[in-house]
């Protein structure tokens, strides 16, 4: 009976993330923002950034991330209710998987939103979406955002690096995050977990607990990824 739930389970994963390639794969887009007008979006396009020579980041993991990595795979056990036998970070994704079965796409977004919000006092959020998100129209919060995730989340994407975004108003911030190899995305090899757990929900948290609008950008074709975090009202 275990091996045939097992083998169940294993099906219905990887038929979710076929479908999921199938119908979401899709070209580099332009997005138009209601103050910036037209900017390009697209992971890896050389022509939307210009490297951040002073912030590159590429490094053995250390004690503190071995410490993110667990806190971050608990408060997913607590929203999931189990727990992988696997160690590190084959256990997490092995988490990942099971927050996707029998949940519908927006069921496995709002979970994924609730373990981000969790790993955040809820007070700090709200001071952060109050006092920091509106200083120099959001120009900050969004420099402060990049450099933080770039340092902070290497564990869980792999080598990344800070670049500069060109905006559509003829202005540029250094609040871009392109990560050259995304690791999550590699190692789940499967478009609906990008999606349902990483991009659409990353993009939700930020935008409604933390003011701060971003757009990010996988391509599936390379497992880079391009975040922008964006000044101003969202995309």
């Amino acid at each position: 009976m275990a091996t045939l739930l097992q083998f169940q389970f294993q099906f219905q994963f990887h038929s979710i993330c076929e479908n999921s390639l199938r119908k979401l794969k899709r070209k580099p887009q332009f997005r138009r923002s209601a103050n910036h007008g037209l900017f390009r979006v697209s992971a890896g396009e050389s022509g939307i950034q210009k490297t951040t020579e002073a912030l590159v980041v590429s490094r053995s993991p250390g004690v503190l991330d071995h410490v993110f990595l667990n806190l971050f795979r608990n408060k997913m056990v607590q929203e999931v209710g189990w727990d992988s036998e696997k160690a590190g970070y084959d256990g997490l994704i092995d988490v990942a998987n099971r927050l996707m079965l029998a949940r519908t796409n927006s069921q496995t977004q709002e979970a994924a939103v609730r373990i981000l919000r969790s790993l955040f006092p809820p007070l700090l959020l709200k001071l952060y979406k109050i006092l920091i998100a509106p200083l120099a129209q959001g120009k900050v919060a969004a420099v402060m955002v990049a450099r933080v995730t770039a340092v902070s989340c290497e564990w869980l994407m792999g080598s990344c690096r800070v670049n500069t975004v060109d905006l559509g108003d003829g202005s540029s911030l250094p609040s871009g995050v392109f990560v050259e190899r995304c690791k999550y995305l590699e190692e789940s090899k499967c478009v609906g977990i990008c999606l349902n757990t990483c991009k659409l929900p990353t993009q939700a948290f930020f935008m409604d607990h933390m003011g701060v609008p971003l757009v990010m950008e996988p391509n599936f074709d390379d497992y880079s990824c391009q975040t922008i975090i964006i000044r101003g009202r969202a995309v």
